[in-house]
This record gives structure tokens, sequence and C-alpha cells, in this order.
């Protein structure tokens, strides 16, 4: 059982049932396991007896005789067991727990061992029943919550009941932001209070030894010490967890996971800026897992989580979106009426072997007493009338989870739940017609229709109020999703959060380091009534553009689209990106202090400047608004200067140094803003520079429609070649039809119609999933519509060529779709280099876009080109655009260790002459005949011989990995030959 105190922390208390049939006690402390026996702790807790033990674990067992023999036995074995410990009193008991757990709490040395084991109680054994000031009525609480643990414990191991799902929604609930917030605040205070208070009082005490506790000097000062010490340590460790996600903690705060808990709220779009606040992580801890169970969508999510807002990939089902309509409860709702109702509505205060009441009934794991199966069915449909009526002082929010008995089902029992951080949502309650909220606790054991058609009579007591509430915010914005395959639904949840939209209204205060933005967008014509209700129109996300379903060109082969030449002149997906470029001249300056300023914005005074300098810059060093930079343009001027007697800043050295534009795209200067210090004594050194880059789409341009069909811009088609239509319409962009037969993404036809017929009657379409069913269908009644206005009821359309101008065989597919542009760009991605920075070691391209580097041509992409018999290409790749090196080598020897240039024996500045010699070969003069050549190795020592040398083409890291197999003691040694006219490498061998 997790338990849960009002400050929202945690502590998990596990029952283990052990092989000889006892059960164990289980805690974590301080990421230390521990194990009590269970009958110690409930001795300890309450002065008890051995009958009322055995008769709470037995209760009042309705099972077969097998299984009560069961019950009998295990109850009789804890407590023969127990008996070894010789502790029978409840102040016996604390005592021992106290002594064995004194150094785990940390409790000061004067604590008498029975506190000791009462703060033990208190911070360890079921929290939520009282952890602060516990009296002894929250004693007796806990001791009845550990006796009905027993009992489940029990009755799972006899198959009496199955086992509790933890991947199931109605098991769990929301860790939110303030709460976590909150348990590291509290962790971190008590961790100074526990640590900087004995430091701070021992120098208090060194340095002052006369002053006593009493003292006003003490009491003064002792605070505001402590006090001090605190600004540092504390607000440094929750700045660093905002920072990095990472949670630093002595005791893990009961948490699964140690990272990953922040997450920058992007705002790409308004789609994906609104779906951070709905997400819902299960835990890093679950990716790591080989196992797929914590993935699946189970039944009990119906309505609390979108069983179509997840990623594909390796988070798909463990981070998901709540549906629209779900809420989180965020505070605790007031239920003091309801313990007094459950007893006047008939249940009883204890249950045991002689009492027929076996059902037990719970308030936020407080045991409120016992009933029988048939009133327990009365009071959950009594408390459920009274909580939508609004009488009784039943609260709106109060979750009455009522599981009946079944046969080796869940365990029986009416749960209430009142608690923040769960999940709660809306639903018709049909008895009295008003609006009621369910949780996940309750739900699997309600009868909850989805349609009014589906009410059945007698059994269905809510229903909901839209089908559409399953799904989460984005998941309705697809048009028509009922008529899509399922992953395509998927897919747009994730492209409708890449595409370029409007981030925000007020871009124009807004300093992203780079945002997205659509210059053209548009409201859909074809739209759900919530894209109304969450004001999306002040955020368009797309076009609405004309598309033919053809194949045309050959250019809309896999995926891609042709572009109307003059739709994008007329800015059809036309885009800018915003940049925010900071220079700060402090950069380096370790001191912050104006007396040692040295670098400030401006010309230098005296300096020359060119009148293209001028032109470009105000007199104060910064850039005009709204000027066009391009690759090494000026954007700011600069100038060293020192502090003089009097205060003044003085240039000394008449340098004029300029800051540049390093980007090979055209540019725009938005914005320029000035940036202080904080108490604003400094003179000017630091600013910033918002750019605007405008993307026009060009070929290779992503673009996607609601339905996952995505593509790339394959050409910009002039438009006297586009085919057209008799009324004259030219589309703005064609598809090829098989991008449908595979994908099945019927959706798309039907907003096609729907588009075409809201265009032609200027109606907004409703395009809500779940309106239409078989008979009545979509593509009639929009088709019908289409007809009105005197078109095709399918919507084809005869079309010329507009090549030819003769008449298409066929009729094609023509309507008004919903197009997005995604920010995955052609300008953004391409790599291409033909010579650049090379690493030192081996000569290689160095990899990374940024820094000019080279795609790298690995193993496999070596044996595709090879299967292809594409030899020279390859050598081209790994060779001679690569690490092509020319390089010395000794023929007679077969190595390039050896070679080294020689210099010229006359000479005395020794240098080189440009031959090179194998030293290996040569020998000293003085054992060589006189007539040979002579030459010296730089050192003075002459060598004749050693002239069977060549130069061959090999790769540079050849030479690397020779050097290194040498280190070893490992040489190669290579056989060189002539071939066709050239020395090169034919063969190497291992000695």
């Amino acid at each position: 059982m997790r338990s849960v105190r009002p400050d929202e922390t945690s502590q998990t208390n596990v029952l283990h049932y052990l092989d000889d049939g006892n059960v164990i006690f289980r805690f974590s402390w301080k990421k230390a396991e521990y194990l009590v026996p269970v009958m110690m702790v409930m001795k300890a807790l309450v002065e008890t007896n051995d009958r009322e033990i055995f008769d709470g674990i037995v209760g009042n067992n309705q099972s077969g005789e097998s299984k009560k023999e069961f019950f009998f036995d295990r109850a009789e074995l804890l407590l023969r067991t127990y008996k070894s410990y010789g502790l029978y009193t409840k102040s016996q008991t604390r005592a021992f727990l106290g002594e064995k757990f004194r150094v785990v709490l940390g409790v000061p040395a004067t604590m008498s061992n029975y506190d000791c084991g009462t703060e033990f109680l208190r911070k360890i054994v079921l929290v939520h029943l009282g952890n602060a000031n516990v009296t002894e009525t929250q004693d007796t609480d806990k001791f009845k919550m550990l006796l009905f643990m027993i009992r489940k414990l029990y009755a799972l191991v006899s198959g009496e009941c199955a086992v509790d799902n933890p991947d199931a929604v109605q098991n769990q609930e929301i860790l939110l932001g303030g709460f976590l917030y909150g348990m590291i605040l509290k962790e971190n205070l008590e961790d100074f209070v526990s640590s900087q208070i004995q430091a701070v009082l021992r120098d208090h005490i060194r340095k002052s030894p006369e002053e006593t506790f009493s003292t006003p000097e003490f009491l003064k000062k002792f605070p505001v010490q402590i006090l001090s010490r605190a600004g540092n340590n504390i607000g440094g460790k929750l700045e660093y967890f905002m920072s990095t996600g990472n949670l630093v903690s002595p005791t893990g705060l009961d948490l699964q996971q140690v990272s990953g808990f922040t997450v920058v709220a992007e705002k790409i779009n308004f789609l994906r800026f609104i779906s951070h606040f709905r997400m819902v992580h299960r835990g890093s801890f679950f990716a790591q897992l080989k196992t797929t169970t914590v993935r699946k969508l189970l039944p009990e999510s119906w309505g609390f989580l979108c069983p179509v807002h997840t990623p594909d990939g390796s988070p798909c089902g463990l981070l998901n979106h709540l549906a629209h309509k779900c809420k989180i409860q965020i505070q605790s709702i007031d239920v003091s009426s309801i313990p007094q109702l459950v007893v006047d509505l008939g249940a009883v205060s204890s249950n045991s072997s002689s009492t027929k009441e076996s059902v037990v009934i719970q308030l936020d794991g407080r045991i409120l007493g016992w009933c029988t199966p048939k009133q327990a069915l009365l009071i959950g449909d009594t408390l459920r009338y009274w909580k939508v009526e609004g009488t009784h002082n039943v609260p709106k929010e109060l979750e009455i989870g009522y599981v009946p008995n079944s046969r080796g089902g869940a365990y029986p029992g009416i749960y209430m739940s009142s608690g923040p951080s769960r999940f709660i949502r809306p639903v018709k309650y049909l008895p009295l017609d008003k609006e009621d909220f369910v949780g996940p606790q309750e739900q699997p054991f309600m009868s909850i229709a989805v349609t009014e058609p589906e009410i059945i009579s007698g059994e269905s007591t809510h229903v909901e109020f839209d089908p559409t509430n399953i799904l989460s915010i984005l998941a309705n914005m697809t048009p028509f999703s009922d008529h899509n395959q399922s992953p395509r639904n998927m897919y747009q949840c994730q492209m409708g959060k890449q595409s370029m939209g409007t981030p925000g209204t007020a871009i124009r205060y807004r300093t992203d380091n780079k945002s997205y933005r659509l210059q053209t967008g548009q409201t859909p014509i074809v739209r759900a009534p919530l894209h109304n209700e969450y004001g999306f129109d002040n955020f368009p996300n797309g076009m609405n553009a004309v598309v033919a379903v053809i194949s045309y060109t050959g250019y809309d082969m896999d995926d891609a689209m042709i572009i109307n030449k003059s739709a994008h002149e007329r800015g059809f997906g036309h885009g800018t990106i915003y940049k925010v470029k900071k220079l700060d001249l402090e950069e380096g300056d370790k001191s912050r202090s104006s007396k040692k300023v040295k670098k400030l914005f401006g010309f230098a005074p005296g300096a020359e400047i060119k009148a293209e300098v001028k032109a470009d810059l105000d007199d104060d060093g910064l850039p005009h608004i709204g000027r066009l930079l391009n690759d090494n343009s000026i954007i700011a001027a600069w100038h060293t200067v020192t502090q003089d007697a009097t205060g003044d800043f003085v240039n000394k050295d008449g340098i004029t140094h300029y800051e540049r534009y390093k980007e090979k795209e055209l540019a725009f200067i938005e914005e320029v803003r000035l940036i202080g210090n904080e108490n604003g004594t400094d003179p000017l050194r630091t600013m910033s520079i918002k750019l605007r880059v405008p993307r026009s789409p060009v070929v290779g341009d992503k673009f996607s429609s609601r339905h996952g069909q995505k593509g790339v811009c394959s050409q910009k088609w002039p438009t006297y070649d586009m085919p057209f239509t008799e009324s004259g319409m030219q589309p703005d962009t064609i598809i090829n039809p098989h991008a449908f037969p595979s994908r099945m993404t019927i959706g798309m036809f039907v907003e096609s119609l729907a588009g075409k017929a809201g265009a032609l009657h200027g109606l907004a379409q409703d395009s809500t999933p779940f309106k239409f069913d078989e008979e009545h269908t979509a593509g009639d009644y929009f088709g019908h519509q289409l007809m009105k206005a005197g078109y095709n009821y399918h919507g084809n359309e005869p079309m010329y060529s507009g090549i030819t101008g003769e008449e298409l065989h066929a009729d094609i597919y023509i309507g008004v779709v919903y197009y997005q542009r995604l920010r995955h760009m052609v300008n953004d991605k391409f790599q291409v280099r033909t010579t650049g920075p090379v690493t030192q070691l081996t000569g290689q391209p160095i990899k990374g876009r940024k820094k000019g580097g080279g795609i790298r041509v690995g193993e496999m992409e070596r044996d595709s080109l090879l299967a292809h018999g594409t030899a020279f290409l390859l050598q081209d790749r790994l060779l001679n655009c690569s690490d092509f090196q020319r390089s010395w080598i000794c023929k007679a020897c077969g190595t390039f260790l050896s070679v080294q240039p020689t210099v010229s024996a006359l000479s005395t500045r020794q240098s080189g002459t440009g031959i090179v010699r194998c030293r290996k070969c040569a020998h000293t003069v003085d054992e060589w005949s006189r007539g040979s050549e002579v030459w010296e190795d730089g050192s003075g020592q002459k060598y004749a011989g050693g002239d069977d040398t060549t130069i061959v083409t090999v790769p540079g890291v050849l030479k690397y990995l020779d050097v290194e197999l040498a280190a070893m003691g490992i040489k190669l040694k290579y056989n060189v030959g002539p071939i066709a006219g050239a020395e090169r490498v034919v063969g190497s061998q291992k000695i």
C-alpha cells in the first residue's frame, strides 16, 4: 500500500507472504530495505490479544471449508511463531522496535526506546492514517488496515481474488509538478534543519561561549546565521532540479526514477504547446524494460487516456495524453460527513467470524465499517445519488468505487477516494439526468453507455455526453478520424505538433532561440467544434489547398507532391524562422565591475571607418532594423577601453573590431534588444539580435495533410502546364493516387468532399468523428451538398491536360484539403562538401553538419557499393575524397616506418634535398665503399645506400594503423610492384 501524507509525500508499505505461511512487513527508508514481522507492528500499535487478531484476519469468511481451513491455519501460524519474541504488551513491543531502529531513524540520543518506537510507527507505518500527533484512534485505524491487508493477501494466495494490475489506470494517480516541487523543498528543509543548525550552533558557541540559549543576543543572532546559509543550499538545489530534471535525494521520495522529471515546453506551434500540459509519462524506469506489458492500452483507460495520441517508436504507450474532458483533481475535498452517512446506511464498525458483514467500506485508505454484499450495493447507489443531487454534503468529486463479489476477480468492497492527483471525468447520470464525475477506480464496475441508443434499461446508470470524449484535444482535430486506419491518426497527432504554425500572438515580444511561423495560415473549412472551443483560429496551422488525386508528370511518385508554381508565388506555405543571436562582450571577463570593463559597443574614437561599414551600422555600432544580412555581413562594432583616473572610459589603440553574420542563409534584422546589468550602472555590453529568415517552400520540404499523409515537395510545376477543370480551376497540389490504397485514409477522401462543398456553399463543415454510420454515410451527406451546387455527387470532375489541352480519359477526384507545412526543411538538413576540415589523427573528414563535416560511408554503405559494382565510386569515397595520401615506402624492406628525408651534406643549415632514403637498408659510410652516394640524416651521421624507395598512394589511416601496431611489436610488410607504369601497394603480410 502506498500511503500518502497530506503534503503528498509517500511511504510504501508491503506485506510479503512467505513459503511457510508467515507474513512479513517490508518498507524502504533512505533507499535501504527493512523487514519486520507484521505481528510485531500490530502489537506495537494497540493493546490487543490473540483472539482479536485471529477474528480480524479470518473475519466472516463465506468461502468453502477448504478456504476457511486455509485462513485458520495461517492465522494460527502467525500467532504461534510470534511467541518466540516474548513481546506481549504495546510498550514492550514499541521499546523493542525503538531499540532496533534508533540508528536508522536518526533520533536524538536523549529519546527513550519507547518514544523511538512511537516515532517509527509515526514515520513509516501507514502514514496516511496519521503522521503527526498520532492519536490512539489513528493507531487503531492502522491496526484495522493491517488486518485487512493480511486478509486480502491470504485471499490472493488462496485464489479468492485476482492480483491488482499496477499497469491499469484504476491503480494509478498523477505525479503533479507542484506536489513534486513541494516534496523536494520539504526534504531540503529537513536536511537543512538536521545538518546546518548543528553546524551553526557549534560555530556560535565557539565564537561566543559566554552566551546561553536564553540570552537576548543569542535569540537575535542565531536565526540570522541560520537563514544566511539557507539561500544557496536550498535555492541552488531547486534550481538544479528545474534546469536538469535530475532528482538528488537521500530518500528517493518513494519514486522509481531519479532523472527525466522536467521537459522544455516547446512552442513550435500552439498544438505542441498545449499538448505539453496534457501529457502523462509512465516514467523513465519503464522505458528501459524489455516487456511490452506496460505499454498496452487497457480498457480501464477509456475516457482518461487518449488511445490515439501517443508517439510511434520507443515512447509508444509510455507517453500518453489526457482525453480532452479528463481532469486532474488538484486539492482535497471535504468528506467529513461521509463516515456518519455510511453508518446511517447500515454499516457496522467491526467484522469477525461471528457477524455476517463481509464487505469492507473504505475512505481514502481508512476503514469506515463493514456491511453485507446486498447492503454494499445499496450504500454505493445511495451515496452516488446524493452526490449527483448535491445533498447530504457528499462532494461531487468523490470517487465511489463499488467492487461487487466475484469468483476470483477483484477483492470486493466500497473504496472511496477524495484526495488530489486523481483522474476524474464527466458523464451523464441517468436517474437525475445530471452531470456526474467518475474516476478510474469505479468505472470498470459501472455500466456507462457510449451513446443513448446503447442504453440498457435497468442496467445502464450513465451515458457519455459525447463519444469523442475518449480522444485528446489533438486527436479530435483530425477530421473524420473514424474513417482512417488507426496508425495514420497516431501519425497526425505527431505531425500536427511538428507543423509550422503560429506559436503565439506575442511573437513581437518573444525571444525564443528559434521559432517557426507560417505567414499564410488559414482557418480550415473542415473542422471539429472543438477547434472553435479552444480558439485555434488564433493560431492557424496550415492552408486550405485544392488537391487533385492524379498521377501527373511522374514527379509525384513515392508520396511526393507537386505544387502549383503560381500558388507558391501567391504565398502557399510561405514561412518564416526567427532566430535570436546574443552578443555578450562580457564573455571571458571574470569580473563584472565597471572599473574593469574591457569592451564596449561602438566605433573606436579617431578610427577610420569605411563607407560601407557606416552604411550598415548606426553611430553606436549597432545594426539597422530591417537590414538584409549575407554571409560575413557586419552586425556590430566594438572596441576595447580602459578606465582613467576620472572614471571615464578611454580607447587607446584606436582599433574597431567587428562581429559578423557567419551563416550562408539570407536573413533580415527584425529587432535589436539592449541588455544592461542588474543594477543599471554599467555601460552597454550585451545585446540580442532577432533575425528573420524567410523560408519559401523549396523542392524537398515536407508537407502533410491531417490524415498522416506526409510527403515532400518534388517540383514546383508551371501553372500553364497544370491540369484544369471545366470551370478553369487548377489544383494547388497534386498527390499520387497510390498514396491511398495501402494507407486506407478514407477520412482524407471525405475531407476533400466536405471541403469542396463547404467552399462552394460558404460553410464550415463539422468533421466530428463517429457522426456518421453505415445507414447515414458521410459520402451521401456531402455528395448531396455538391449536387446542390451543380457538381458531381462523388467529387470527380473532368479535367484537361495542361500540356496538350485534351480531356483526360478518367474523371479526376478533386477537392479542398487542409495541408500543413512541417518544420523539416531542406535548408536545415542538407549536407554536402568537397573539401573541408579533417581530423588531425587520421586525415579523414570530421563529422557534423555545423562544422562542415562529411557524411560517413560506413561498412554497410561499402557493401552496397560493391554489390552494385561501382568500384571507382568506392575508391572516390573511401580514398580520393577522404584521407588520400602519397607516401614514401621502401620496396626492399616493405615499410613506411624506416624511410626518412635526407639533408644536404654541403649545407650549413641542413636543408632538405627532397630525396627520401631507407635508413634500415642503408649503412654508415665507414662500412661502405667510397664510390657510393653519401647522404646525411640531419644529425650529422652519414649513410650510403637505402635508395630503393618509391612513392605510393595509400589511405592516411593505413599509416596510422602501421604505427599503432608497431607500438605493440607487430610489423606490417608490404609488397610493392609496378602496375601500368605506376607504383602502388599490392599486398601486405604480418610477421
